[in-house]
This record gives C-alpha cells, structure tokens and sequence, in this order.
C-alpha cells in the first residue's frame, strides 16, 4: 500500500510539474505572436504581374490596378467582423477605386462587396492576385499606386485617410 500512495503522489507531482510547463509555453508563445498580419509587400513594393478577371467580367491586371485591394475569405471570422467598415470605406472611395479578393463560398458577402467593389474570385491557393501579393492572411487590405503598395493593414481604421477627405 504505500507504494501506490508513493506512486500516486509521485504522478501528481509530474501532472502539476507538467501543467505549469504548458502555461509557461502558452505565455511565450502569446508574447511572441505576430500583432499585425504578416505582409510580404510593404509599402514602396511593386505589386507582382498578374492576370485575373473580376465578376464583371472586366480584365485585371497589375498595370491596371490602382485603389483599395482588400482579400477576405468566407471561413474568416476576422474578414466577417471587419466587413461593415470595410462596406462603408468601400462606398465612399467609389466603387471604381476598391478591389475585394474572395475566397469561399458565401452568396451573400459576394453581392454586398459587388455592390461597393469589384469583386475578383479567388481559388483555394489564393488566386493569381493573391500571388502578385504574396498575401497569405485574411482580412489583408493594401493601398496600391502606379503598381506600388502604399499602404498595408489589417483593419479599415488602420489605413490612411485619402487626401482631400
């Protein structure tokens, strides 16, 4: 008998030993996570050759881009969160000067960012704009001028104000 009650002491201590050495590498790696989403193309990048069609119909190509690219994703909580502001930004650049990528299947986001964007599909490995960007995360929005990045966020609020407004 005091062998079990030996071994059980022993098995808790290790339980315990065992429990605070996972909070101590769940607090590191909380310290250590990225807190903004991980671009690849910072602000003064060229924006890579792509071809791509929008929803519309219209050819899209890095030479004739220039505005608001923002990439979302259905299966985003993030990009599902941020969408009314993104909507409201949307709407008061002009729909002519916004580009949303999605990805996923989701009807009824598709019509509200067609409303306000134009809207270009994109496949499971992200698509060809996607590539031209290197982006990786969603929600991802870039400011994009003569085929340069001038801006990247995560959120609407986080980027700059346009001139004149």
């Amino acid at each position: 008998m005091p062998f079990v009650v030996a071994a059980l002491v022993l098995l808790g201590l290790l339980c315990l030993l065992n429990l605070l050495l996972t909070v101590g590498i769940l607090r590191r790696m909380r310290a250590q996570a990225p807190t903004a989403p991980p671009f690849a193309l910072r602000p003064g990048s060229a924006v890579g050759e792509f071809a791509a069609t929008t929803l519309d119909g219209e050819p899209l190509t890095a030479a004739t881009l220039s505005g608001t690219v923002a990439f979302f994703s259905a299966d985003c909580p993030a990009c599902h969160d941020s969408l009314p502001d993104f909507l409201a930004y949307a709407r008061e650049q002009g729909r002519d000067n916004v580009f949303a990528v999605f990805g996923g299947d989701d009807p009824e986001t598709v019509r509200a960012l067609a409303e306000v964007a134009r809207v270009v599909p994109a496949d499971l490995d992200g698509g060809p704009v996607a590539a031209a960007f290197r982006n990786t995360w969603t929600p991802a929005l870039y400011v994009v001028a003569d085929g340069r990045v001038v801006a990247t966020a995560g959120r609407v609020r986080e980027l700059p104000v346009p001139a004149g407004r």
